[in-house]
């Protein structure tokens, strides 16, 4: 960061505890527009701070790895404080893809846990997150998102979304595809089984015992015949 760029950053960070300060002895509608507006102004002195956000990212995914070894309330913790982190990360940097995504990740992976419905406003907020995933990168969380449509039965949309991931080469492996839970529901539908039937690779055809043997057997005679004819030469 340049020191003219610094001085700016400090100065409007100034600026903006003052309008704290003021919002703090303000009531009503007031209070609410320059606390809104001091949001905006401590948003503007963190935005495009690359090391900053790099931190924030890889602290939120060391979070969300951690929580996955827990259980119960402290597992719940870690999640929330790793989507913290992730928007954090994505205030400093709108176009922060890693945030996006995994902020997507934990929310669902907070639901599972609290094992709410599909309809839950974590998943919602899932949504929003894979969804801004794909703003910043065409398709990258469509898989994501398929996931949720498929938890709701919304199998148009789910459909919609795997093909969007296909198209874009984020599609993961069908046995992958096949193995998630997450698509419970959609997995005995027509419109699935034509989707995913072409990505399945035949298994190959196993070769008959009899045969391998009918095989082998010929090999066998001709090294045998050829080592009796070597010995008979070294005979002469």
């Amino acid at each position: 960061m340049s020191l003219l760029s610094s001085f700016t950053k400090k100065s409007k960070l100034s600026a903006t505890i003052k309008q704290t300060q003021q919002a703090r002895n303000s009531e009503g509608n007031t209070a609410d527009q320059l606390f809104k507006s001091a949001y905006a102004g401590y948003a503007e002195v963190l935005l495009d701070d690359p090391i900053r956000a790099d931190a924030l990212y890889n602290w939120g995914f060391a979070l969300l790895n951690q929580a996955k070894t827990k259980e119960g309330e402290v597992a719940a913790g870690i999640y929330q404080d790793a989507i913290n982190k992730f928007a954090f990360c994505l205030l400093i940097n709108p176009d922060y893809l890693g945030a996006a995504i995994n902020g997507g990740v934990a929310y669902m992976d907070l639901a599972r846990l609290k094992n709410v419905g599909a309809d839950d406003v974590l998943y919602t907020l899932a949504q929003q997150q894979f969804e801004t995933a794909n703003r910043i990168q065409a398709g990258t969380a469509s898989y994501n998102l398929a996931c949720i449509y498929a938890l709701r039965s919304d199998f148009d949309a789910c459909l919609q979304a795997l093909e969007n991931s296909r198209s874009r080469g984020s599609l993961p492996e069908a046995g992958d595809i096949l193995n998630d839970p997450d698509l419970d529901n959609v997995k005995g539908q027509d419109w699935f089984i034509a989707f995913i039937e072409p990505m399945v690779k035949p298994e190959p055809a196993p070769v008959e015992a009899a045969a391998a043997e009918e095989e082998a057997a010929p090999v066998g005679e001709e090294v045998a015949e050829a080592a009796a004819a070597e010995t008979a030469a070294g005979e002469k």
